[in-house]
């Protein structure tokens, strides 16, 4: 048994942030996929990342060179998939475009990663993720009343919106290919993609039960019972008791369901100061562990709140193996998911090192030894 993606091969022209993630989740699912590096040592901006780096082999060429392009084109040419995330217009100057890689490999799937998309009047703008959820509304709707909005780690935009989208569209494209017998373009955005993700909220709204207020709403800690608290050591739990009968399990367990006024406050906004003040008020008698323990058998969606280390040791990862350790990394990496019934689900593999497998790729793309060594010593390519 092997990953769902097995025989999959992927050219990944290498990036930062999501561009890198979209080609993870292609590994992880058993896709043979060759990262396209630079030959020159990479920027001061970029550090390499052992887990979204991992799983895929790595060949270091200077794509400025005719001779380099030329090897991407070789590379492309046999397989399924090309990814990347330079701004529109990049691999048209580097004579990469879709016009020229599809009439190499007319079955070529070409996945586009950008902020803002290959057209459009920000098509050629700098951004990062805070930037592309600012003009989404998405930024907006996230902290507290009164607050500059925080930034979400870059979760939203980057990894659960574009990253997330990229791959997507490719096994879509993949799978239309299937029935069609020719690949595509697939243009896939931070902002777009963020948009979409925020289809729940905008159904919300549209049906009256969102408020452009922050920190007013049922998702956004505006209410008393979908919130953090502090506990006695300073740690904090998370409480989503966003149906009733969980609510009242919340009550029951912090021993407050005798109080009529907070029973029935799950409805009604009058009551959420004093049932804010309350819950703030337990909470802050008991350590955050005390509390996890206390609702451990409980059906109230109360959680502990881990750091990343206690994250990888609780109980319920360690028994489904949802944290692994592999080499390149000091501490356990997020294991592959999804997971499948029939399918193998894959182990991570060790990040490569930039250039650390040219001359095998090259020579399985049709490069005689010779050949590999003018390329080598040319400087097209490099061996790491």
């Amino acid at each position: 048994m092997t990953g769902p993606l097995h025989g999959v091969r992927v050219v990944e022209l290498a990036g930062i942030g999501p561009g890198p993630f979209a080609a993870m989740l292609l590994a992880d699912m058993g896709a043979d996929v060759v990262r396209v590096d630079r030959v020159d040592p990479p920027s001061r901006d970029y550090t390499p990342n052992a887990v979204i780096e991992r799983g895929r082999r790595s060949i270091a060429v200077d794509l400025r060179q005719p001779e380099g392009a030329a090897i991407v084109r070789r590379l492309a040419s046999g397989a399924d998939v090309l990814v990347e995330s330079n701004r529109p217009g990049v691999l048209e100057r580097l004579g990469l475009g879709p016009d020229v890689l599809l009439a190499d490999n007319p079955r070529l799937v070409i996945g586009r990663l950008t902020g803002y998309g290959q057209d459009g009047p920000l098509a050629g703008a700098v951004g990062h993720d805070l930037n592309y959820i600012s003009l989404t509304g998405a930024l907006h709707t996230i902290g507290r009343a009164g607050e500059p909005p925080p930034p979400p780690l870059n979760l939203v935009g980057d990894f659960g919106g574009a990253g997330s989208a990229l791959a997507f569209g490719v096994v879509c494209a993949l799978w239309e290919a299937r029935g069609s017998g020719a690949g595509q373009v697939v243009d896939a955005n931070a902002l777009e993609s963020t948009a979409a993700l925020m289809g729940l909220v905008h159904g919300l709204r549209a049906a009256g039960r969102w408020s452009l207020d922050r920190g007013a709403n049922l998702l956004d800690g505006g209410t008393p019972y979908y919130d953090t608290y502090t506990c006695a050591d300073g740690r904090w739990v998370a409480v989503a008791t966003v149906e009733e009968r969980f609510f009242l399990e919340l009550l029951r367990g912090l021993g407050l369901d005798d109080d009529p006024d907070l029973v029935g406050a799950h409805k009604d906004r009058s009551r959420w100061p004093a049932l804010r003040a309350a819950l703030t008020a337990v909470f802050a008698g008991r350590t955050r562990d005390e509390w996890a323990v206390h609702f451990a058998s409980l059906d109230a969606c109360v959680t502990p709140v881990l750091d990343l280390d206690e994250a990888a040791g609780h109980p319920h990862a360690v028994a489904r193996g949802g944290y692994v350790a592999t080499e390149g990394t000091a501490y356990p990496q997020p294991a592959v998911s999804p997971r499948f019934s029939r399918s193998s689900t894959p182990l991570p593999g060790a990040p490569a090192r930039p250039g650390e497998h040219t001359r095998a790729v090259l020579t399985e793309a049709g490069y005689a030894a010779a050949q590999v060594d003018e390329l080598l010593a040319t400087g097209v390519a490099r061996q790491a």
